[in-house]
């Protein structure tokens, strides 16, 4: 009865007025009165009326009921509903992987009516040994596009490296007649190398065949290995490693990206010690380091041999150096205690060498501290201020250098010794670099000019990417061209020049008599630096150093004080890393530029005849732009970017993971990137050696 006066408001209340029904709002019924029957009769009064609203509060219940009732009936309906679905398109899913699976085998098809090229199969000899000269590969009429591609210029590619790769991406395939040369028939994701060091990722997801991405541009790979290049000739001396045998491969254009080896700074002893450049490196520390578990778990092991069998050295600590060590250091808290017996745990010792006072020394100073106590925390030893001096089959022996001064003489036990610091000439490269002296001065790459020809050798023939060359910025050198075009392009406010530039004549006299101010200095620094991008840096201490020179402080500089201003200047000049970011930025812009070039075949060769600098006029030179350094120090990871430098745990590792996760080369890659991390997970890294 309260229900029904909530209800019915003043129509209720009137009607209890009227009636003379005592009415108690704390009561849940109507106490009645004599005149009961005039409330009974003041009720009937309004039947229509009092049967509605009282229908309507009925209702009213009702829903309120249905509402309550309502959530759980519809999750249960959805539950099913999304259920059905999830099933449906699993099962839609299955199918249509079988039907395409069933797509994927074909009937044995036998080629019929065949062109092979005659001097693939019968080549002619020539040449400086008179070798066979193979002018046609085997493949060279397999289809439309590489019979009309075998009449085009040439393009040789020794390597199949960072900026091979990159380079190929950017190539037109209708340009150019491509062969690449290499021993190794895939691409190698060297950033993930560690990974599959450990067992991590299994050594074919860091690895993609060259051969698909060379047939993109319908070109041809030969599983040999360069030995000599004959400049003269323009003929490369390759070497068929399986027979031993020598033949030569003619070229238009020659692209060397060979890499480079390990630096040994004059330490003997390198041949027990392991690298990490290749994949049969990480096959072999991997199994080494199982191999090293399981020899400490036998019972005629002593102690002393075990703790050397589980004793880590890692010289050098570089990204590759640390990153190594952070993932046995992941193998060993990780996998070692679910796998082996615990005892091992205790007996591990994890060691890295390092010339300099910091690791990761090329690295923002607050990265190298972090990197340090993240090491020191997961128990790695860091032997700073060290030099190795030799190795032996048992022992590193090294010289730490105290905070005193005082050097000390240290012999360390080791299981297994990685040895990561400092970069080499491979043969090849070696090979070249007598062959153009006195051109190349430099001892540890191959040297090239701001477009990437290799000094030394006839213009726009061999370009060197990679780790393997290196740019000169030998302004000093140039000095004299650049102020002779710096001296046509301003000679009105020189010497008061008139008439076209073209009949403007600069003698030595002009030169060698040159004196600049310091504004116009600024001017020809920056003339410079379109030809010379990366001493762009250095050019900004030109106005530091002004004063050094002008000793007579009359605000003007003669053409020897430039000379020695610009030596110093190239003296600071920082030389370009040997990394996978700088030969994937030198491969782009090289295939951009090769483009270019070949589309004005038509024109270039009377150009040719005249040294005509082709590629100055086709495209600027080349401008290294450095987005950043990463590097994985154990659940954890480092970014040095321009600026910005950035560290962290596990967010930190998970952005590390998905920057290399885009830049794989190819979806394959990444779905195996992204199971083996998933594998990782769940089931811990692989310890099966074969």
């Amino acid at each position: 009865m309260f229900g029904i006066h909530c209800v019915f408001g003043r129509q209720l209340v009137s009607s209890l007025a009227l009636s003379r029904v005592s009415y108690h709002p704390n009561a849940n019924i109507l106490r009645q009165t004599p005149s009961f029957k005039n409330f009974s009769s003041s009720l009937k009064a309004r039947p229509k009326q009092f049967k509605f609203k009282f229908k309507f509060k009925l209702k009213s219940n009702s829903n309120q009921k249905s509402r309550r009732s309502f959530p759980l009936s519809k999750i249960v309906k959805y539950f099913f509903f999304s259920a059905g679905v999830i099933s449906c398109s699993f099962a839609a899913a299955l199918a249509g992987f079988f039907i395409f699976d069933y797509t994927t085998y074909t009937p044995p098809v036998v080629p019929e009516n065949l062109i092979i090229p005659f001097d693939s199969l019968n080549p002619k000899r020539g040449g400086p040994e008179n070798l066979p000269i193979l002018s046609k590969n085997l493949d060279s009429y397999d289809s439309p596009d590489k019979i009309l591609d075998s009449h085009k210029p040439k393009l040789v590619i020794l390597g199949c490296g960072w900026g091979s790769v990159s380079l190929l991406n950017q190539l037109d395939p209708d340009q150019y007649d491509v062969t690449v040369i290499s021993p190794t028939n895939y691409f190698l994701f060297t950033p993930m190398l560690p990974c599959a060091a450990v067992g991590t990722f299994d050594i074919r997801t860091v690895m993609e065949s060259i051969r698909s991405l060379v047939n993109k541009v319908h070109g041809h790979y030969l599983c040999a290995k360069a030995e000599k290049i004959e400049i003269n000739d323009r003929l490369i001396k390759v070497k068929d490693l399986n027979t031993e045998q020598f033949f030569y491969i003619p070229y238009d254009k020659l692209v060397v990206a060979v890499g480079c080896t390990s630096n040994t700074h004059g330490v003997q002893g390198l041949e027990h010690t392991l690298q990490l450049k290749t994949a049969v490196d990480a096959l072999t520390i991997r199994r080494k380091l199982i191999n090293n578990f399981e020899k400490a778990c036998l019972p005629t092991v002593s102690d002393e041999e075990r703790r050397k069998l589980l004793s880590f050295v890692v010289c050098g600590a570089g990204p590759t150096g640390v990153e190594v060590a952070a993932e046995i250091s992941d193998f060993v808290n990780e996998d070692l205690p679910r796998l082996y017996p615990k005892i091992l745990r205790q007996e591990v010792s994890i060691h890295i060498i390092q010339s300099r006072s910091h690791i990761l020394n090329t690295y923002d100073s607050a990265i190298s501290d972090y990197a340090m106590k993240k090491f020191a925390s997961d128990d790695i030893d860091l032997l700073v201020n060290s030099r190795v001096e030799k190795i032996t089959p048992e022992y590193v022996v090294f010289n730490q250098k105290h905070a005193n001064g005082d050097v000390e003489r240290k012999e360390l036990p080791y299981g297994m010794c990685i040895w990561s610091t400092g970069i080499g000439l491979n043969s090849l490269t070696k090979s070249i670099s007598d062959d153009l002296k006195p051109h190349q001065r430099n001892r540890r790459a191959l040297e090239t000019d701001s477009h990437l020809r290799v000094i030394g050798a006839p213009l726009g023939q061999i370009y060197a990417i990679g780790d393997c060359s290196t740019v000169r910025t030998d302004i000093g050198s140039h000095l004299e061209e650049y102020v002779e075009n710096f001296i046509v392009k301003r000679h009105k406010s020189f010497f008061s020049f008139s008439g076209d530039e073209k009949d403007i004549h600069v003698s030595e006299d002009d030169i060698k008599n040159f004196e600049v101010t310091y504004y116009q200095l600024r001017s020809l620094c920056q003339e410079i630096e379109k030809h010379s991008p990366l001493a762009a840096e250095a050019m900004n201490l030109a106005d530091d150093l002004i004063p050094k020179y002008d000793k007579s402080g009359k605000g003007t500089l003669k053409f020897e004080q430039l000379q020695a201003l610009f030596k110093e200047i190239d003296s600071k000049v920082t030389a370009l890393p040997a990394t996978a970011q700088r030969a994937h930025q030198e491969g782009a812009y090289l295939g951009k530029k090769l483009n270019k070039l070949a589309r004005i075949d038509e024109s270039l060769p009377e150009y040719q005849s005249h040294n005509k600098d082709w590629d100055d006029t086709v495209t600027k030179p080349f401008k290294y732009k450095h987005l950043g350094s990463l590097a994985y120090i154990g659940n954890s990871a480092v970014f040095d970017l321009p600026g910005h430098p950035f560290f962290g745990g596990l967010v930190a590792m998970y952005l590390w993971r998905s920057i290399y996760f885009s830049q794989s080369v190819s979806l394959r890659t990444r779905a195996l990137m992204f199971f083996d991390w998933l594998k990782r997970g769940i089931f811990g890294r692989d310890v099966v050696t074969v």
